[in-house]
């Protein structure tokens, strides 16, 4: 009895000095974390108007860093925050890449205007689909979704070693918002439903399809959805304030991987092509399911995970009308799952009838383990109680190759 009353004290002591030692480096971690607040340039807005431009060169930490979250709003001259009632963020995306230094600074329409030139290098996260290639971005959910990588991960950027020899890296951010102040239908705004906004081709010229009822080739910058008649329009300056906290990269931080997915992609083993789509309709449901309370859309992809890893955080993008997402095996098992909150009012953070927060999941380190070529699935449910247009069911994790030794922990 002695011998087994030493060894548990023993075991005691120790866990004791090792919980301690993470508490005292818990207290440098957060003593060496640095911040930084920045605007972009000034979003001008007036009802029924659409903003959706692309910013390169922004502010933005610098040097070989390890991130540990990005955080964003919109806020009116005074810094005051806007509510979504007032001006709709449909989505902000933050783009790395490459620039040829002394090569002059081109003002593109799109990321894949970007691709083109061979004085830029896009840099892409780690996801399937092309189009998709954003470090960061949220939508109306980014003030109450959590985006903090846990310790020891990061996210590695500004790595002089990967970085090509004559380039420097840069960022640039993509802000598409809507002000809905007066207009006639702000749902049919906020989802560019066509008819609202009058146009029969897209921001490159190219005719609109009679099909395609809403989305993102109706409200492209510049356009307007309508407005009542009468209403004043008056201007208004706003911002995207956003936040950055970082680490100077150091051998204690472990990198991540930044892993998009979207249900639309019609990714097939057979031709191994992902094709995504990034939006798509949602049909209301008929009298009897409706009755039945079965009144909701499901829609879900299978998918070869070209490399695994351990997951360590994971949060779903879905608009208006969405329930919530799933990335699971193909057995069942659930990695992740993600929610939406609703608004119940109308101050900012707080908007009735919006989604204003997506819960987001952190596994216990090494418990989560993709392999390799693993077949995963996708699903994103939206209620089809009406009818809703350019919807999206995206899905980001975080992937790690390793987890974190005590040693590690004790570094840091």
């Amino acid at each position: 009895m002695r011998k087994t009353q030493l060894l548990w004290l023993y075991s005691l002591a120790v866990w004791l000095a090792v919980s301690c030692e993470i508490t005292k480096t818990h207290m440098l971690n957060e003593r060496m974390m640095k911040s930084a607040v920045y605007l972009s340039p000034e979003l001008a807005m007036k009802p029924g108007s659409v903003f959706d431009k692309y910013y390169y060169n922004i502010d933005f930490p610098t040097g070989h860093i390890g991130i540990k979250s990005f955080n964003a709003e919109v806020v009116d001259e005074a810094g005051v925050p806007v509510s979504l009632q007032d001006t709709y963020l449909h989505h902000w995306v933050v783009i790395r890449y490459y620039q040829r230094i002394g090569s002059e600074h081109k003002n593109l329409r799109s990321v894949s205007e970007l691709s083109q030139q061979t004085d830029f290098i896009w840099v892409k996260n780690n996801g399937l689909c092309q189009k998709i290639g954003q470090y960061f971005g949220l939508g109306s959910e980014t003030r109450k979704t959590a985006t903090h990588v846990p310790d020891p991960y990061a996210i590695e950027v500004g790595n002089p070693n990967e970085i090509p020899h004559g380039y420097e890296e840069k960022w640039l951010v993509n802000i598409h918002a809507i002000d809905t102040r007066g207009v006639v239908d702000r749902l049919g705004c906020t989802e560019c439903r066509c008819s609202l906004y009058n146009v029969t081709i897209n921001e490159f010229g190219e005719p609109i399809s009679p099909d395609y009822v809403g989305g993102l080739w109706c409200c492209y910058d510049q356009t307007q959805c309508k407005v009542k008649e009468g209403f004043a329009h008056s201007l208004r300056r706003l911002y995207l304030r956003y936040t950055v906290k970082w680490f100077d990269w150091n051998e204690s931080l472990l990198p991540v991987q930044i892993y998009i997915f979207d249900v639309t992609d019609t990714w097939k083993k057979s031709n191994g092509h992902h094709h995504c789509k990034i939006e798509y309709e949602i049909s209301p449901c008929d009298s009897s399911a409706m009755a039945a309370n079965e009144c909701s859309d499901t829609k879900k992809i299978s998918f070869d995970m070209p490399r695994g890893g351990y997951v360590i955080y994971g949060v779903a993008h879905q608009h208006s009308g969405g329930t919530g997402a799933a990335l699971y095996r193909k057995d069942g098992r659930v990695i992740c799952s993600s929610i939406p909150s609703y608004g119940q009012g109308s101050e900012a953070g707080n908007e009735a009838g919006y989604i204003v927060g997506m819960s987001t999941c952190y596994p216990d380190p090494g418990s989560m383990k993709i392999r390799d070529g693993e077949t995963l699935v996708l699903e994103s449910n939206y209620s089809a109680s009406q009818k809703h247009t350019g919807v999206m069911g995206l899905f980001y994790i975080l992937v790690a190759e390793q987890v974190p030794s005590q040693n590690t922990i004790l570094v840091l």
